[in-house]
């Protein structure tokens, strides 16, 4: 039995590419991408336009030549990632390769790729914003306000005609709904994505984009070992909103074709093979650099982390603390973890920057780290710290 690889890789990828679009918060930005043109692996091409502006007509020399400026800017793309997922043969039967791969794969694009994507989109142009001091100092109890600046500042650059998106953090958009001075403002309209129409909600026509909190960071590391995926980086600070004009950024996405060996042609392994590759980044034009303004948490900075320590089971008497220091208002969460900080567990009335550890602790190795939150909303981790219980 095989699978017909070059077909289904073919669909495959079709229908990935369709799935990134529709799950994507981001994802719209490709369809500015159409005047890109590759010219090696890593370069693309995105032309700039600019344009003399009017002179008076003279009756006698007649019309004053004016110059048109189109300039090819050269842009490295960084991003180029890939996964190799297998499916043993066991787990699949006669009929349903086609459907559980189609289905893992597709998981695969929800659960990992699109969240990395949209991170790295959304982290680039903040950073982009803050560079160029396009920021705005709102009060995180008058969110609507704060948007009404961000709109105003984008559209004094971008003009009034333009099409502007707002990518609004999960926790900031909970806000806006319950802003009195919104309720009877938002309506929901059409939105064109790629092939797809969404409905999103909109505010004086700008649409309204929800984006949770993992993916709206200004900076993110993008791990390359192990389980691979990212994480927030240092000093990271949560966007609590970000407008520009829809038409502002390039996503550039060249997706590779998706390679599919069957169990007969893994060398590797008793199983099917599935390749996936995405070899993506965003751009901005020259004339957009300043249509791109941010909200953005205060700075958080951990000034002593938590130390390792090793206690007596029995007579356990210690604690772990951290500082920390913000413009904002901090307030503290612990949680308990596995040595690389995943899987946490909220400790219970853990609120301080003082951990008091649990005096019933058997003998072994525990985890803890604290999350330091400034203004309710946004937060930074410290690093894991290990309790020993000897």
């Amino acid at each position: 039995m095989s699978i017909n690889s070059i077909e289904n890789a073919t669909k495959y990828s079709t229908e990935l590419d369709k799935m990134f679009a529709q799950k994507s918060a981001t994802g719209f930005f490709a369809d500015n991408a159409l005047a890109t043109k590759f010219v090696g692996a890593k370069t693309v091409i995105i032309p700039d336009v600019d344009f003399q502006g009017l002179a008076d007509y003279d009756r006698d020399t007649g019309f004053t030549r004016g110059a048109i400026t189109v300039s090819n800017t050269s842009y490295t793309m960084a991003m180029d990632r890939a996964r190799s997922l297998q499916i043993d043969r066991e787990d699949m039967t006669e009929t349903g390769v086609a459907n559980l791969a189609g289905k893992i794969l597709g998981e695969y694009v929800r659960t990992k790729v699109v969240p990395e994507c949209d991170a790295y989109v959304l982290s680039k142009l903040a950073g982009l914003a803050v560079t160029r001091s396009n920021t705005v100092d709102g009060d995180t109890k008058k969110p609507f306000e704060a948007l009404c600046q961000l709109i105003n500042e984008v559209q004094s650059v971008a003009g009034y005609d333009e099409e502007l998106v707002a990518f609004v953090d999960s926790y900031m958009f909970a806000a806006l709904q319950n802003s009195a001075e919104i309720s009877k403002m938002i309506t929901v309209s059409d939105f064109k994505q790629g092939d797809i129409s969404l409905k999103v909600k909109s505010i004086n026509g700008v649409a309204i984009i929800p984006v949770v909190s993992e993916r709206m960071k200004t900076a993110y590391v993008f791990n390359n070992e192990g389980a691979g995926g990212f994480i927030p980086g240092d000093n990271a600070r949560e966007i609590y909103m970000l407008v520009c004009p829809k038409r502002s950024a390039h996503l550039v996405k060249k997706t590779e074709n998706m390679r599919i060996f069957t169990p007969e042609q893994n060398i590797d392994a008793d199983a099917y093979k599935f390749d996936y590759r995405i070899y993506y980044d965003v751009f901005v034009n020259k004339s957009g650099l300043d249509a791109i303004w941010a909200w953005v948490s205060p700075a958080v900075s951990i000034t002593a982390q938590p130390e390792d320590t090793e206690v007596f089971e029995g007579e356990i008497d210690g604690s772990l603390t951290v500082a920390a220091q913000s413009e904002g208002e901090l307030t503290y969460q612990w949680y308990s973890c596995n040595e690389n900080g995943s899987y946490p567990v909220k400790v219970a009335g853990a609120n301080t920057d003082t951990l008091t550890i649990p005096t019933d602790l058997e003998a072994g190795n525990y985890h803890y780290f604290v999350k330091v939150i400034v203004d309710g909303i946004a937060g930074v981790n410290s690093k894991v710290a290990t309790v020993t219980v000897a």
